[in-house]
């Protein structure tokens, strides 16, 4: 039964290829746009990131109300940019205003559309959706924090190599397998979570003012969000494959039509997201 339902799915490398090659033109576009534009070219960065991933969630995850459900987002993502962006001493605080009218718009967006059909798993998805827009506008603060700009690339460059080596690893083994149907192993997770650690460690005196435990620490922690993460956004692909694609004449499922550029991009910039926060806050610890 298992085989069977794996065979159905997409295959282990239209999972993790494209998935891997977008993460290193992601953290190419983090790193290398604010060292051309400065401030404007991380604002820049961070802003595409995000609108792609709003066009790629509302398509992926069937959120109803297609028109609002990528205005409220856009308008989440410029908001928060802003917010975080334009002021001279910009404060964290800041995004829970966009939480907050953010939260509201959806159930507005969400209650004025006809008919009101997966009205409860359009709101958790668009609130959901609102929730890592602002976390991945975090990475704003983080490129200009006291630790200077070698801190985030350090970063940037820590989370790449672990989504990398995840994927490649679980392309070749993902076992034991980590959860039934989606393809990522404990061996890629513990591999990946080795790399963010090797990245920093490496890394140390790149500007970043960490010691050599402290680095791995740092380094270690993002890999470790990052792969959890990345297994999270593998749930999602799966998910998405099993009840969007169309059955062709043999039985098997084929690829929806979106999984090229949509599928990859959730496995990528949701694990980002979720490291930007992670990586602010250690910057108080560590």
């Amino acid at each position: 039964m298992t085989s069977a339902a794996l065979e159905s799915g997409p295959s282990a490398r239209a999972h993790h290829l494209p998935a891997a090659g977008l993460a290193v033109v992601a953290v190419a576009l983090l790193v290398l746009l604010p060292e051309v534009l400065g401030d404007l070219g991380r604002l820049a960065a961070v802003l595409i990131l995000q609108l792609g991933l709003v066009l790629a969630w509302v398509l992926v995850t069937g959120i109803q109300g297609f028109a609002g459900s990528l205005a409220v987002g856009a308008a989440a993502a410029v908001t928060a940019d802003l917010l975080l962006g334009l002021p001279a001493r910009p404060m964290l605080g800041s995004l829970l205003a966009v939480f907050g009218v953010g939260f509201l718009a959806i159930v507005v967006q969400q209650m004025f559309r006809r008919p009101r059909h997966d009205l409860v798993a359009s709101l958790s998805g668009g609130v959901l959706l609102v929730t890592v827009i602002g976390a991945l506008a975090s990475l704003l603060l983080l490129g200009r924090s006291a630790a200077g700009p070698g801190r985030v690339v350090v970063a940037l460059l820590a989370v790449g190599a672990a989504l990398v080596v995840g994927h490649l690893v679980d392309l070749a083994l993902p076992r034991p397998q980590l959860a039934f149907e989606v393809p990522r192993g404990l061996v890629g997770l513990f591999l990946a979570v080795l790399a963010g650690a090797a990245v920093t460690f490496l890394g140390r005196d790149a500007g970043t003012v960490l010691d050599g435990v402290a680095a791995v620490v740092y380094g270690a922690v993002l890999g470790i969000v990052a792969s959890l993460t990345a297994l999270a956004a593998s749930y999602v692909v799966v998910a998405a494959n099993g009840e969007d694609a169309p059955e062709g004449d043999d039985g098997r499922a084929c690829e929806p039509r979106f999984s090229a550029w949509a599928l990859p991009l959730i496995q990528v910039v949701l694990p980002l997201a979720a490291c930007a926060p992670v990586a602010l806050a250690m910057q108080t610890v560590l």
